[in-house]
């Protein structure tokens, strides 16, 4: 009786703090869909009647075609290179023993320590005196270091936790560490290189400080900036703030959507049974 009563507490638990996470993106979306007078008289009920040109409006007139193209363009090699470099760096602390590892892993680590805030001004220095403020590369190139201090240290927990027999049987067939790497360990770590690249893609696409100091050109502006910009010249228009917020978010929750399965699999995976 005691653990139906705790299950059940629990149940109810987490849906009450499911529907506090959820009401004001479910707020958020019924505004999206209202006029700016029927806001002022109904603001948490269903729109009398759903406005759905407040999006076209506000991708055309915030000029989201042109930032969202600006953060795929940014998303794509970000997710890509930080994946790849995080999955050597991680086989490498997490499968081999060298000396120096423990310090340089922790040099590593300095990536996640510090906050972005910390490196904003001298970073602005350094892409300038590189010539690349306002290009893509100004956002990538900082956004993959940054991304694989954290991947290194996600994938050298999984591959901590691989047994050895496996490394073992695959060099007793003459698998060297990269074969052994890509025939043997990748394919275990689909689940946690799958989460890395989900997490990596959120924060790449919701970067807004990088963006924002590194990059003056509209044209390379990505979304969270060019949102910021958008509800400065419409903050009185709250219903299509509420559109471009949809607009910019909903890369992220699809993606999550579609993948929410695969993500609390790579969060439960790093114990590999022999």
């Amino acid at each position: 009786m005691s653990r139906t009563l705790q299950r059940h507490g629990s149940h109810i638990v987490l849906s009450g703090m499911m529907l506090i996470a959820l009401f004001p993106l479910i707020l958020m979306w019924l505004t999206a869909f209202k006029s700016t007078g029927e806001l002022a008289t109904n603001p948490f009920g269903l729109p009398a009647q759903w406005q759905f040109s407040n999006f076209s409006e506000a991708w055309i007139q915030g000029s989201f075609g042109v930032y969202v193209r600006s953060s795929v363009i940014v998303v794509v090699p970000v997710v890509l290179l930080a994946g790849i470099l995080s999955t050597l760096a991680g086989y490498a602390f997490g499968s081999f023993r060298f000396r120096g590892r423990e310090a340089l892993f922790l040099i590593m680590l300095i990536g996640i320590m510090v906050p972005a805030e910390g490196i904003i001004v001298p970073l602005y220095y350094v892409m300038d005196g590189f010539g690349l403020l306002n290009t893509y590369w100004a956002l990538i190139l900082p956004q993959v270091a940054l991304s694989t201090s954290f991947g290194a240290f996600w994938m050298r927990q999984f591959f901590a936790d691989v047994p050895d027999d496996l490394s073992d049987a695959a060099a007793v067939d003459g698998a060297g560490p990269l074969r052994t790497l890509w025939s043997v360990l990748l394919p275990l770590a689909r689940p946690a290189l799958g989460t890395l690249a989900l997490l990596i893609f959120m924060w790449t696409w919701n970067e807004f400080l990088l963006a924002l100091v590194l990059v003056q050109d509209e044209a390379v502006r990505t979304v969270p900036v060019g949102l910021s910009f958008f509800q400065g010249q419409y903050s009185a228009q709250v219903p299509l703030l509420a559109a471009a917020a949809t607009i910019v978010s909903l890369p992220v929750l699809v993606l999550y959507a579609l993948l929410h399965r695969k993500f609390i699999a790579g969060l439960a995976a790093g114990s590999v049974k022999a």
